[in-house]
């Protein structure tokens, strides 16, 4: 199926950017929200998007004016009558898209395609809110959809190979790298990016290191930025979102550090709020005696004291990405793509799996034991791991971990 014109449903910033994804692609596209005001601000987030280009010599100012005719905002649903794909990014809660997809079932034509950017949500459960489960979809971009080049596809029960391949040859055309994920909640990405984060929070709430000091070493180690930057510009309402999903999923091992919470309860939402774990706008790099109080009155709670390693926020990640595995969201190739290219996992180190095979499955095993016995079961290793190292297959090595190296 050939897509000749699409519609965003939202037009914040997410939405905002997808659209503008789309127009940049040569494929116009209705930005529809609930009132003008709303659209024209998503119909400025985009022409900003087009000027930095234009000022960085990427385009002329005649190019972005061309572009933005692609663009149409739109309030109402009226136009949406020959639109071959309808992406919804509007906030993650199931009642409102339930409502959003059924209305959407009633005015497009047949043969249309419905996508859901929905970091976290059942797809199936969407797509049971209409008549065509078969061409609902999740097609998760990440932010800032832009720039980043990861686009999640996740098919729900009912969705038709014919769908998923649309929507995998529409993601390339836009310039994006696509990876289809099957279905679990959370998918990918945020299952292995949520117990990182968490992790990180567990070591400032016990005094293991301050938020600066666990950013700085995450650098050091490859990251384009650190756990609490980059929460800080997700936005903990966003977060704490899907880690609540997480854990109604996955139980104890998804398990928020307390900070989370106390943090959530003062509105320090992150940098759109002026303040997460750390402060900004007028107040960026002035002392903060209320994080410091949080995070004393945390630390006052523990008898012993605790230790802070790279390690123990990535190994989590390894383990939650073999976990993956196990359950065939996707392929170890798949995994390797997505870390990289979606949560900027050092390139360098090859992938999340290549960088377990290199340090060594039964080192990895072990650690995870270790840290297990110290912390608890979120860090209780994944039956894989074990069957690998009981079989030998150590890592790059033994020329067999996650990967085959006999080549090598």
């Amino acid at each position: 199926m050939y897509i000749y014109k699409t519609a965003v449903v939202g037009a914040g910033a997410m939405g905002a950017e997808i659209a503008q994804v789309i127009s940049f692609s040569g494929v116009p596209v209705l930005l529809k929200d609930v009132d003008q005001a709303r659209v024209d601000q998503g119909l400025g987030v985009i022409r900003k998007i087009y000027q930095r280009r234009v000022d960085r010599g990427k385009m002329t100012q005649d190019e972005l004016e061309k572009k933005l005719t692609l663009v149409t905002g739109v309030t109402t649903l009226d136009e949406f009558k020959d639109v071959d794909l309808v992406i919804e990014a509007v906030p993650e809660k199931l009642a409102l898209k339930h409502s959003i997809f059924k209305e959407l079932d009633g005015i497009l034509p047949e043969s249309s395609l419905i996508a859901s950017n929905t970091s976290s949500l059942s797809i199936s459960a969407l797509g049971g809110a209409t008549k065509r489960p078969h061409k609902v979809i999740g097609m998760h971009f990440f932010y800032p959809a832009h720039i980043m080049k990861l686009v999640e596809v996740i098919p729900g029960l009912e969705t038709s190979d014919e769908t998923v391949a649309d929507i995998l040859s529409f993601a390339e055309s836009l310039r994006k790298l696509p990876v289809r994920v099957n279905e679990c909640p959370g998918f990918l990405v945020n299952r292995i990016l949520m117990p990182y984060l968490n992790e990180a929070a567990f070591c400032v709430q016990e005094g293991a290191a301050t938020p600066r000091q666990i950013d700085e070493a995450l650098i050091a180690f490859g990251f384009p930025m650190g756990p609490f930057t980059l929460v800080d510009n997700l936005g903990f309402d966003v977060c704490r979102e899907v880690v609540n999903i997480l854990l109604d999923a996955y139980g104890s091992r998804m398990q928020p550090a307390q900070i989370w919470e106390r943090l959530h309860t003062l509105k320090r939402y992150g940098a759109k709020a002026g303040a997460g774990f750390y402060l900004y706008g007028d107040r960026a790099g002035q002392p903060d005696p209320e994080l410091d109080q949080i995070i004393q009155q945390a630390t006052a709670q523990r008898k012993t004291p605790s230790e802070f390693s790279v390690h123990r926020l990535v190994l989590p990640m390894i383990n939650e990405a073999i976990r993956c595995l196990e359950e065939h969201v996707c392929t170890a190739a798949d995994v390797d793509l997505s870390v990289i290219a979606g949560l900027g996992f050092p390139q360098s180190k090859g992938g999340i799996l290549h960088y377990a095979d290199e340090v060594g499955l039964e080192a990895v095993l072990c650690e995870l034991q270790q840290l297990t016995t110290v912390h608890g079961e979120r860090f209780w290793p994944s039956p894989l791991l074990k069957r690998k190292v009981a079989a030998g297959h150590l890592g790059k090595k033994a020329k067999k971990g996650f990967f085959d190296y006999s080549g090598s």
